[in-house]
């Protein structure tokens, strides 16, 4: 019998998991705001407890790659996939073991060009409507910056400054910052809105550049120095077993979409300035290639009773809604079918979720992942609940799309971990 199998089957859930007050934005975590992001203390304490020795891990939905990180620090092999190429190039960065020389003879290259002339825009973003989204001051300054990013070869810096340069097009746009979805600022504050560009990348570049330096001292005394691997495909379509082997992964940490991110947390509408200005693929088309972005024709079964149930009752009330929410369920147990595969035997799945309210109608995700993994040979070793002090969700949202009407959304989560037979 495998080591991994000799943990405990179950564990009360005793301790805290709600980690208020902590920092999340230590080390390389620092380096990028994200929607609904995990915080690191939750994937550094399931390694501590379900992974103690380096291992391969694997996130299915990396995002920024917080796991990741977590998992890196501690001498595992990591392996994550996103769809969203903002979220790779987030994680890429994060996961980067940049030396501090390097980073500095570039960032004062970088400094002796922003003191040069700002010339005419040799290259523009065309996807979007600039003159909307920026004023015509900070166009001319993110241009400037951008022609010197394009001129960097070393894929490794290029990835560190360019995260920087895509919270500073972000914070200087005409959006409203604290908003998932583009929304343009009142036309009142527009005539007040006049962004420093390079004062704001100066200081995203200088806090990263600290959350760096700390992360190479946590890799430097990891127990090995291991590798990160970040993947392109899409968990609900397969696993390529050439990136990934059958029952090669001896723990999955990850926190799935909670819904479909056109009407949950919209990340592609969230990167899509950042990827526009880097150029980045397929920006446009990042929420419909996430899970749930192609609604189902009819309403399937689940064999989730509580499940079934809830969507019966969203569909009595608006059978286009309940469509869009059941193709996300689908993808999700696709998903996990695919992930299971990759799980060695007594491995561990550990999935940090929310159940979110439609139409009013509470859907039990966790109830629902824990049938799906059942389904693929996995049994349940414990569920922690936590509430969510930290993660950067809509406390409230409009259920019917009524104005006025709303309902509170998700204030706790519940952390499912799965085993392998």
């Amino acid at each position: 019998m495998s080591a991994w199998s000799q943990l405990p089957l179950f564990e009360p859930p005793a301790d805290d998991w709600t980690f208020s007050g902590a920092l999340t934005r230590d080390l390389t975590h620092c380096y990028h705001d994200y929607p609904a992001r995990m915080i690191p203390q939750i994937a550094a304490k399931l390694i501590a407890r379900f992974a103690p020795r380096p291992a391969r891990l694997f996130d299915p939905y990396c995002g920024t790659g917080t796991s990741l990180v977590e998992g890196l620090i501690r001498g595992h092999e990591v392996h994550g996939t996103d769809l969203n190429p903002l979220a790779r190039l987030i994680s890429r960065a994060k996961l980067t073991p940049l030396p501090l020389a390097a980073l500095d003879a570039a960032r004062d290259d970088l400094e002796a060009w922003l003191r040069t002339p700002i010339g005419q825009p040799q290259k523009l973003p065309e996807g979007i409507d600039l003159t909307f989204w920026f004023q015509p001051a900070v166009i001319e300054r993110l241009a400037h910056v951008r022609a010197w990013l394009d001129q960097l070869s070393d894929d490794g810096l290029r990835a560190f400054f360019a995260v920087a340069f895509s919270e500073t097009v972000r914070e200087c746009s005409n959006t409203r910052t604290g908003e998932f979805k583009l929304y343009r600022l009142p036309q009142k504050r527009l005539a007040q809105h006049t962004p420093d560009v390079f004062g704001t990348l100066r200081a995203k570049l200088q806090r990263n550049r600290a959350g760096l330096r700390d992360f190479l001292a946590a890799y430097a005394s990891a127990p090995r120095q291991s590798r990160a691997y970040l993947h392109a495909f899409d968990s609900v379509k397969g696993i390529p077993a050439a990136l990934i082997a059958p029952e090669s992964v001896q723990i999955a940490i990850t926190s799935p979409p909670y819904g479909d991110s056109r009407t949950t947390v919209a990340y592609g509408q969230f990167s899509r300035l950042s990827a526009e200005w880097l150029d980045l693929p397929d920006a446009a088309h990042t929420d419909r290639a996430l899970m749930g972005g192609v609604p189902l024709k009819d309403l399937p079964s689940f064999n989730v009773p509580a499940l079934d149930s809830a969507l019966q009752m969203i569909y009595a009330q608006r059978p286009k809604r309940a469509l869009q929410v059941a193709a996300f369920y689908a993808d999700l147990r696709a998903s996990i079918a695919n992930v299971a595969q990759v799980i060695a035997r007594g491995g561990i799945a550990c999935y940090v979720i929310g159940n979110r309210k439609v139409s009013g109608v509470l859907l039990p995700t966790d109830r629902a992942i824990q049938h799906f993994f059942e389904a693929v040979n996995f049994e349940h070793v414990v569920t922690y609940q936590r509430a969510i002090p930290n993660k950067r969700m809509p406390q409230r949202n409009s259920p019917s799309n009524r104005t006025g009407v709303t309902d509170e959304t998700m204030t706790r989560e519940a952390i499912l971990v799965m085993r392998k037979r």
